[in-house]
């Protein structure tokens, strides 16, 4: 069968040396299965010894079918940033723990990337966020996130005080340590921790959790992806936003982060038997049968 990914990229986890010995044989594997191998810097620099193409993460969106991320969650959450707007295809390889991007395991990698590029898998959309940070000085910084964007309270600040609006209607002024606003992605991350809701990935929303505040009857609440969210600084000794706790702007009093839905979608390939509840149910370790 003639696979319809012709070009496939490999991507390896950052700063681990590790990463090299599975590229290099999935590398071989590709080859032998007529796909054109390219190579981002840190997995050529690790496995490729030249043999094939490197190139930066964007020109790889560019000219790839299908991208394979060796590593965790982290590193895909990384790379999905960059390669969002070119539609990609995404496959997770997991070194160690199975995640919940990563679902692939490097024991199995060869036989699983084998039957997606016979067509055997399951496809999938997830939404992405867009932060744009307004400061007092008007100068506007904007960001991605995969997971959630979270402004909170730095280390040793007390509660801060936050105003929120959804499509510029005032929801409520809230003080806690910070509030997420998560995609369903990030449902499962940082927002969970926190006591915000599951929400199934095919969903398009956002929900808005806030992380210990000061009045119980601030709850989680879900608001559609079409939303915008506004989230106003406006009592805070040492406030700052974070964007999947990769890329973190300090922020003062009267600045403003405005939440919307990222107008590109990450599409993720998995086995074809995957399944989202029995993942959550293997993640979570939740009763069986």
């Amino acid at each position: 069968m003639k696979s319809a990914f012709r070009t496939v990229a490999l991507i390896g986890k950052y700063k681990s040396p590790e990463v090299a010995a599975p590229l290099l044989k999935l590398a071989r594997f590709l080859e032998r299965r007529k796909v054109d191998v390219l190579m981002d810097r840190v997995a050529g620099s690790r496995a490729g010894r030249g043999r094939y193409p490197v190139l930066p993460l964007e020109e790889l969106g560019r000219k790839a079918d299908l991208a394979i991320i060796i590593g965790g969650d982290g590193t895909m959450l990384n790379i999905a940033r960059t390669l969002a707007p070119h539609d990609v295809a995404l496959v997770g390889v997991s070194q160690g723990r199975l995640g919940f991007l990563t679902d692939i395991s490097v024991e199995n990698m060869n036989g699983t990337i084998g039957a997606i590029l016979d067509g055997k898998f399951v496809a999938e959309k997830r939404m992405l966020l867009e932060g744009l940070v307004r400061t007092r000085a008007q100068k506007a910084t904007q960001a991605l996130a995969f997971n959630d964007i979270v402004v909170s309270k730095g280390a040793r600040a007390n509660l801060i005080e936050l105003e929120v609006r959804i499509d510029g209607e005032f929801m409520y002024n809230q003080r806690s340590d910070g509030l997420i606003v998560a995609s369903p992605t990030g449902s499962t991350a940082y927002a969970m921790s926190a006591g915000g809701p599951i929400v199934h990935p095919a969903l398009s929303v956002m929900a808005l959790v806030p992380v210990s505040p000061h009045t119980l009857s601030n709850r989680p609440i879900v608001v559609s992806s079409d939303s915008v969210v506004d989230v106003i600084v406006r009592h805070a000794a040492d406030p700052r936003v974070h964007f999947d706790s990769h890329t973190r702007y300090d922020l003062r009093e009267g600045d403003r982060v405005t939440v919307r839905r990222y107008s590109h979608a990450i599409r993720l390939l998995h086995p074809a038997k995957h399944s989202y509840y029995t993942m959550l149910r293997e993640k979570l370790n939740w009763y069986r049968e």
